[in-house]
């Protein structure tokens, strides 16, 4: 192993050197428009699989693509060696649909301004997963003696539906020792962070259909039901709108509160209100209080309405009764909770209190704790002050990735995280962006990483040793 290629120095160097290489990757797959959600976009997925295999071998490395049952999986390897401890690096190349107004520019068109690439995908999750390759090739070229295999999923954005029947098909062909998921979020720019935890969801639909077509409010109004009128209040009487505390009895009942050691790391982790809303575009927040706005996003649960659909939404007023009417709806769950029992509190109180509401469950995540603790924790906290000059804080993701806790229980690998992210980068908005500093300074990472994993057997053995005595 040439030690002179892996200082910071070096590695920088590499990356600048390495920059129009970069640029020409990620344009190319960011003008993919893979979004995962719209079923015309198949031939889009395969196209992006396609060229992201045949980008593992023109770099040298192996590539492969997995059948799933839906979209498929790019498998990337570097190396096999039966004597070498294996790292897995998670991403994933679909996207989220770019259909929203304030785009500045085409969502599938990459925009290079100045140290800024903007584009659908570009940091969720396109960007960091290019990164990551590129810190690969830099530990190949330094000699580090590790096996690495790049997972690159194409159904994130959707809950991962096709994930865990792909692990089980290909189950023996993925074994590793340890699990990195690049697609996470710092908390601010040049401070880094990296979750202990994930959120789960439960998304699910209220619907309720009264009449056979719409009504003329001035013949029935006063007599008719109003499908519309009657799930708001079933929403109200789900939620409380101002506070957003869930008033279904025993929701909480499961939910595990963050300890005190998290809170304190969350509160060195740089975390700063107005910051968060400017990053955010946030008007106003529920609370201004630091800590009781990260434990909000980051360890207690929610419930959430994201969209009404039913009656008259064109210019003027239409003066009809709608038939029917629905709502669309999610939890954000913590650990110990449950997605399906979550759905099934929900139900039955819907079931008891408003008869006629029918209560559809969507996919569901299982929420995921992280580890702080250990060998491979010290050596992403040391990857990061190496990479960034600054110390890494553990917090939580309030998100969820659906492949994580699927990855850790069937190839029984622990999971880590090693985001890039930014707050400012518009994860899932308009004007998605990245930056050369994030992606330059992750290929150090990375690389750095690779190189404290390749003596991953060792330390573990020394901290195993070290417990018994």
């Amino acid at each position: 192993m040439n030690d002179d290629l892996l200082t910071r120095e070096s590695l920088l160097a590499f990356a600048d050197r390495r920059r129009e290489g970069f640029e020409w990757e990620l344009r190319n797959l960011v003008e993919m428009p893979t979004v995962s959600a719209d079923a015309r976009r198949r031939d889009e997925m395969w196209r992006c699989a396609e060229y992201a295999r045949d980008m593992f071998f023109r770099y040298g490395f192996e590539g492969e693509i997995l059948e799933t049952g839906g979209n498929p999986i790019v498998l990337g390897r570097m190396g096999r060696d039966p004597e070498l401890p294996t790292v897995t690096v998670y991403n994933h190349l679909d996207v989220q649909p770019a259909d929203e107004p304030g785009w500045a520019t085409d969502p599938f068109r990459m925009v290079i301004a100045g140290d800024c690439f903007k584009g659908r995908g570009t940091t969720d999750d396109k960007g960091p997963a290019i990164t990551a390759f590129y810190g690969a090739i830099a530990a190949r070229e330094a000699g580090v003696p590790l096996n690495i295999q790049f997972i690159w999923e194409m159904e994130e954005e959707i809950g991962s539906p096709s994930f865990q029947n792909a692990m089980e098909r290909h189950l023996g062909k993925l074994a590793t020792d340890l699990v990195v998921v690049s697609d996470t979020i710092w908390v601010t720019r040049g401070k880094p962070s990296t979750p202990a935890g994930l959120r789960g969801l439960m998304g699910f639909v209220l619907s309720l259909e009264t009449a056979e077509h719409d009504l003329h409010s001035g013949l029935v109004g006063g007599v008719a039901r109003n499908p519309l009128t009657e799930l708001m209040k079933v929403v109200t009487t789900l939620l409380d709108g101002e506070t957003g505390r869930v008033l279904v009895p025993g929701f909480y009942k499961n939910a595990e509160k963050p300890t005190r050691e998290e809170m304190e790391g969350w509160l060195n982790s740089g975390f700063d209100v107005a910051v968060f809303k400017r990053d955010h575009a946030l008007k106003s927040l529920r609370t201004e209080d630091p800590l009781k706005v990260m434990k909000r996003i980051w360890g207690r649960p929610t419930m959430e309405v994201h969209g009404v659909v039913g009656g008259y939404t064109g210019p003027g007023i239409k003066t009809a009764i709608p038939p029917r009417a629905e709502v669309k709806m999610s939890c954000r769950l913590v650990p110990g909770m449950a997605a399906h029992e979550t759905f099934e509190r929900i139900q039955a109180f819907v079931a008891k209190h408003f008869p006629d509401v029918i209560v559809r469950e969507d996919h569901g995540l299982a929420p995921f704790r992280g580890h702080v603790t250990g060998t491979c924790a010290e050596a992403v906290k040391d990857a990061y002050r190496f990479a960034f000059g600054a110390p890494c804080a553990f917090t939580r993701e309030g998100g969820s990735i659906g492949a994580v806790k699927i990855m850790e229980d069937m190839l029984g690998a622990p999971v880590y995280f090693l985001g890039l992210s930014l707050p400012s980068h518009g994860y899932h908005a308009p004007n998605e962006n990245y930056d050369w500093e994030q992606a330059s300074g992750g290929m150090a990472l990375f690389a750095r990483f690779f190189e404290s994993a390749s003596q991953i057997g060792e330390l573990r053995q020394a901290e195993s040793k070290a417990q018994t005595l």
